[in-house]
Formats: structure tokens, C-alpha cells, sequence
């Protein structure tokens, strides 16, 4: 009976993702973590990050990443945001089909629409290296730049924009005021979904540099690949805890109100 009446109750509707989330997500997170910080005999060791720390290849190649990183990010930024804006607003975009078409890429699987990228530049004979891997990168991530913006800019009050009008500013103080502001949360987000997974990625970097360009993603994925799971796993460990540091700037959204306060 007791059993009964719990599953009756609208909380243990949470019980299959709560599985899910400890066999699929804090499990795998536990171990990596577990042989991140032993040895090949699973004794405790610091060993794997001073081997991190003394390595002057593998830093390299972490910064390195960073740096492809944050170029790309800021590409898709510069790119993205006015895609973003055009799409959002109804005078200069009036279906919602364009909308859709910057979207659907990401329907599509990102081996696929990396190896297309492949194939043009061998079309256009154009050689493969750090600049394909820079372009490979930004059309892969572009939109998930661009939705998070557009999101934000679609759903933001225009009556702030009115008032900003009515109050005498120009087009280019209501942007840099009004707009730009209140879509801050938008690019927060799409900057993190973009950064985040490029930072990390290999095969992109393995596809569009024919190997010859390593990111941090490849050298946790030779590591293990090789049977060192202990030095990998140290290496994910590394990039888990980059990923955490970001991700404490994607607060959520604060109430439009509060946004305009400060912008008086």
C-alpha cells in the first residue's frame, strides 16, 4: 500500500530521470574523476595533473585551444548578432521561414556538415589548415550563437524601445542603450554554447587540418584511445573544471524592469 500511494504521487514522476541522471551523468562524472586523481593500481596520486602542469606539449596545446576558441566565439559573436537582429525584428524579416533555415543546420549530425565543408574547400581548392578549421568551426557553431540572441531579441519589450524614441534618442543610442543591454543574457548564453563545445571538439580540428592541428579535445582522445586512462581522464577533469568556471556567468535572466533601471 505504501508503495502504491508514493507512486501514486506527482514527485515520483521525477524517479526515471533521477535514474538516468545518476547512471548516465554523476556515474560517468565519478569515474573520470576517480581515475583522474589514481594510478594504473587505483592508488590516490596527484601524479597525472603534475604530469599536466609539466608538460609543455599538452599546455601548449591547451592554450592554444583556448585562443581557436575564443577567435571562433567572437566570429560568431560579430556575425551572429546581426543575424539575430534582422531575424527578430518584423519590419526587416517578416517570415518566420528564415528563421528556420538559420536553425536547420543544426538538425544535421556535425560530422556530416563537416566533411560538406571538406568537400567545398576541395572543391574551390582552397588547402586545408588553421583558417578551414577557424571557418569549419564558425559554420558549425553559428547558430547556436544565433538563437540564443534572437530568442532574447524576439521576446524583448518594444515599448522600452518606444520610450527610448520618444525620450529623443537616434537609432544608434537606442541600440547601444535600450537593445544591446536587455539582449546581454542572449549573447551570455550563445557565447557559452559556443565556446564551451569548441573548446573541446576533435574532430572538426582532425577533419578540416588533415591531423596536422591538435586541440586539447584530441589529446584527451589519444590518451585514452592509447590506454591511458588515468592521464585522460586528469585532462577531461581539466576541461570539466574550464567548463564550470564558464558556465558561473550564464546567470539567468534578470526581470526587464531591474534592466531598465540601471540603463537610467
Amino acid at each position: 500500500m505504501k508503495i502504491t500511494r508514493f507512486l501514486n504521487k506527482r514527485s515520483s514522476l521525477g524517479i526515471p530521470y533521477f535514474l538516468f541522471m545518476l547512471c548516465f551523468v554523476v556515474a560517468p562524472l565519478v569515474i573520470i574523476v576517480f581515475f583522474a586523481f589514481t594510478d594504473g593500481n587505483g592508488h590516490l596520486t596527484f601524479d597525472n595533473f603534475l604530469r599536466f602542469v609539466s608538460n609543455p606539449k599538452d599546455l601548449n596545446t591547451f592554450v592554444y585551444s583556448m585562443v581557436l576558441s575564443m577567435i571562433t566565439t567572437l566570429i560568431c559573436l560579430v556575425v551572429g548578432y546581426p543575424i539575430a537582429y534582422i531575424l527578430s525584428d518584423s519590419r526587416l524579416c517578416k517570415s518566420q521561414v528564415m528563421v528556420i533555415l538559420f536553425i536547420m543546420p543544426m538538425m544535421v549530425n556535425v560530422l556530416v556538415r563537416t566533411l560538406a565543408t571538406v568537400a567545398l574547400f576541395g572543391w574551390l581548392h582552397l588547402p586545408l589548415g588553421e583558417g578551414a578549421l577557424i571557418f569549419g568551426m564558425v559554420y558549425n557553431f553559428l547558430p547556436f550563437m544565433i538563437y540564443p540572441i534572437y530568442n532574447v531579441l524576439n521576446k524583448l519589450d518594444k515599448s522600452y524601445i518606444e520610450a527610448a524614441q520618444d525620450l529623443g534618442a537616434n537609432p544608434v543610442q537606442v541600440f547601444l542603450k535600450v537593445v544591446l543591454p536587455l539582449s546581454k543574457e542572449g549573447i551570455i548564453s550563445g557565447v557559452m554554447m559556443v565556446y564551451m563545445p569548441t573548446i573541446s571538439t576533435f574532430a572538426i580540428s582532425e577533419l578540416l587540418t588533415l591531423n596536422n592541428i591538435k586541440l586539447f579535445g584530441t589529446t584527451i582522445q589519444e590518451n585514452i584511445n592509447n590506454g591511458m586512462w588515468n592521464y585522460g581522464a586528469m585532462l577531461a577533469v581539466v576541461m570539466l573544471v574550464i567548463i564550470m568556471v564558464l558556465n558561473m556567468f550564464d546567470k539567468s535572466p534578470e526581470e526587464g524592469g531591474s534592466e531598465m533601471g540601471g540603463l537610467v
